[in-house]
């Protein structure tokens, strides 16, 4: 397969105008990407020319007219060998066009420019490699459960986990009895211990307060703190008065309080 080679400038003629700035034109009118073909709209003709040469850059010589295969007369595009200088900053400008670009393309079909993928759940392991307590009850509800979604389980036939679990079934079936035993047996040490807790109980707060407790503990405390005034001692609080301060004021508010409970409720002294 012969190798493409880049286009090569033939002739250092140009046509004698100033040399074209990317930065005065449109920036959708050129293509200078690094990895592709650099190529520009042509000013005067305004059809798409690759721009030749490696340091002096000139746009390709073309003819003004795509008829020539018709018989169309060739008459060169005045822009051909235009020079031109690229005087802007490249990642800058391929940028915003990769952002133009995917602003216009429709939802639908929109990527983000960096992909996040989220990772695949583990899958569940089988009920057979689950390691949990197995009681009676688990052990029979798995093995049936496996039975009935399970088409190689057929009969006294087993496939690798109906095997495992039938097997797990049995031998909690035989560990049962010895289970419900020890069961019954830490009930009834519990119900014992709380017994003798509740006969022990009052026997021991009495020897506690016979120890600690009583006048002794109250004069100790009393000598330890202050006491508030007008108050026989920490335990029993200030003296409180009994009486209203005011007896005339306080019998006045209970007669007012007694008027208004008739006025909401007149059924009631009424009867």
């Amino acid at each position: 397969m012969p190798r493409i080679r880049p286009g090569r400038v033939r002739t250092k003629n140009t046509n004698r105008r100033a040399p074209l700035l990317l930065s005065t034109m449109a920036p959708e009118d050129f293509n200078v990407r690094p990895a592709e073909v650099k190529s520009i709209a042509c000013p005067d003709c305004r059809t798409w020319r690759r721009i030749m040469g490696d340091k002096v850059l000139k746009i390709r010589e073309h003819c003004i007219s795509d008829k020539l295969a018709d018989g169309a007369k060739h008459t060169a595009c005045p822009g051909s060998d235009q020079v031109v200088e690229i005087n802007i900053d490249v990642r800058r400008w391929q940028a915003k066009q990769d952002r133009l670009l995917r602003d216009a393309m429709p939802q639908e079909t929109r990527r983000a420019a960096q992909q996040f993928y989220k990772p695949l759940p583990a899958p569940a392991a089988p009920v057979s490699r689950i390691k949990a307590e197995a009681t009676l009850d688990s052990t029979r509800q798995s093995y049936l459960a496996h039975r009935k979604g399970c088409i190689r389980c057929v009969d006294g036939q087993h496939c690798t986990d109906g095997g495992i679990l039938a097997r797990r079934y049995v031998l909690a079936l035989h560990k049962e009895p010895a289970r419900r035993e020890a069961r019954e047996q830490l009930e009834c040490q519990e119900r014992r211990y709380a017994r003798k807790q509740a006969e022990q109980w009052p026997v021991v707060r009495k020897e506690q307060w016979a120890k600690h407790g009583g006048e002794a503990v109250e004069k100790a405390n009393n000598l330890c703190t202050e006491r508030t005034a007008g108050s026989l001692s920490e335990f029993r609080g200030p003296r409180l008065p009994l009486a209203p301060q005011n007896v005339e004021a306080h019998e006045r508010r209970q007669a007012e309080l007694g008027k208004r409970s008739a006025q909401r409720n007149p059924a009631t002294s009424a009867s």
